[in-house]
């Protein structure tokens, strides 16, 4: 390839060894181009989800931004931000090589193998797909018989926003009618995603769980709080403990899930994000005032849950999914958005081994399942290094090439 080489560091891979696209550094959405950006926040959301590829200054391996892209299969390339002004025109962003080639001429890539020695899905137990979108329950359900071992879907409730176009904490603050406006809105876009859904497969939505800095790019009316250190801040469980318009907005969004959807609106299960303790998870659950019949699960990615699991399970929680990118970065003090202190972010610590060991060990000695995250690549050491869960949890794209990998 002729041009401008500009070396990085790929945050996430492709199907495709080599993208070629216009640089499109205007945080609106260009359809087929390469996004550049200092950052990524979810105020670029709708940028990211039309691009195909991602190239940005700062940023680590598994911030939500980039676990998005690798949701959809979008790679991300982190380069220095004084090099950043380059990147205009035509690029090729050439994934084996880790780097982006400016007005390039025609190049001839190799495909990574990227399904040499890959686990077989029967290895990922009743598997569950981390989604952003509608599309993704799809691109899983497309995949043939191998399908039906993905039971459930895993959406964050801020993702379904920001595919719809809500601003969450401007219609929370908005009053009673607003709130329930809001509900209304996230049961639109679960009836069409229940509507997709294969036999006997469910959908998972992790309550809204909004940290301050990503808040702030995405709401207009309402006060954002500034924190000096947002993701040990008030967002998660913490958060909506201390808000009633989020019980209303709920509330709305259940009554109109059991109208519209009748018995299927159990195929829609809550889980409580960020969470600390069994006292935290049954004072949410009291706060929150959910039916009995309403199932609610646990996030386990603080140190503290991790000692916390077996008394959350005897609080009542329906299920356990382990968020191992959070768990990393607090048990090894390494921010998983900084790529100054990437090489201390290790997903195969030993700490962190031993924290999932106590996970399953003491969900499965309460009878509640237990489902743990895996990045492809940790995959098959996790298999090899951790107690067998009930199923792992992948990101979309991931989980559907090894689908497609087994295939005969």
């Amino acid at each position: 390839m002729d041009g401008r080489r500009i070396q990085g560091s790929l945050l996430t891979g492709g199907a495709q060894s080599e993208v070629r696209g216009t640089c499109n550094r205007t945080r609106h959405p260009l359809e087929g181009s390469i996004l550049v950006a200092p950052s990524l926040d979810a105020g670029l959301y709708e940028a990211i989800v039309a691009a195909r590829a991602v190239v940005c200054g700062s940023g680590g391996l598994t911030g939500h931004m980039q676990s998005l892209c690798r949701g959809r299969g979008i790679p991300v390339l982190r380069v220095d931000e004084a090099d950043l002004d380059d990147l205009v025109g035509e690029a090729v962003l050439d994934l084996d090589g880790e780097s982006i080639v400016v007005e390039s001429g025609a190049g001839a890539g190799t495909d990574a193998d990227a399904g040499a020695g890959a686990p077989s899905p029967a290895d990922l137990g009743a598997a569950c797909a981390v989604i952003a979108d509608l599309q993704d329950i799809s691109a899983i359900n497309s995949c043939g018989p191998e399908a039906k071992r993905v039971d459930c879907f895993f959406i964050r409730e801020e993702f379904l926003c920001l595919a719809a176009g809500l601003s969450p904490l401007d219609s929370l603050e908005g009053g009673p009618a607003e709130a329930a406006v809001y509900g209304r809105a996230l049961a639109d876009r679960l009836c069409a995603f229940t509507e997709a859904l294969l036999p006997g497969q469910r959908l998972i939505l992790r309550m809204l769980d909004l940290r301050s800095d990503h808040a702030a790019s995405v709401t207009e009316l309402a006060p954002v709080a500034v924190e000096p250190n947002p993701e040990l801040g008030l967002h998660g469980a913490r958060w909506l403990l201390g808000s009633t318009a989020y019980r209303e907005a709920l509330h709305a969004m259940l009554g109109s899930l059991r109208e519209r959807l009748g018995d299927a609106a159990g195929r829609v299960h809550l889980s409580v994000p960020f969470l600390n303790d069994a006292e935290e998870f049954a004072q949410l659950r009291k706060h929150l005032e959910l039916p009995a019949e309403v199932p609610l699960s646990a996030f386990i990615e603080t140190p503290a849950a991790v000692h916390a699991t077996a008394e959350i399970c005897a609080a009542g929680a329906s299920e356990l999914f382990v968020g191992v990118k959070d768990l990393v970065q607090f048990y090894l003090a390494a921010d998983r958005g900084n790529h100054l202190v990437a090489e201390s972010y290790q997903t195969r610590h030993p700490a962190v081994l031993d924290g999932l060991r106590r996970v399953v060990e003491s969900a499965r000695a309460a009878g509640t399942p237990v489902k743990v995250f895996a990045l492809g690549t940790d995959l098959a050491h996790y298999l090899a290094h951790v107690p067998t869960p009930d199923g792992y949890m992948m990101c979309t794209a991931e989980l559907r090439q090894l689908v497609l990998d087994s295939r005969p």
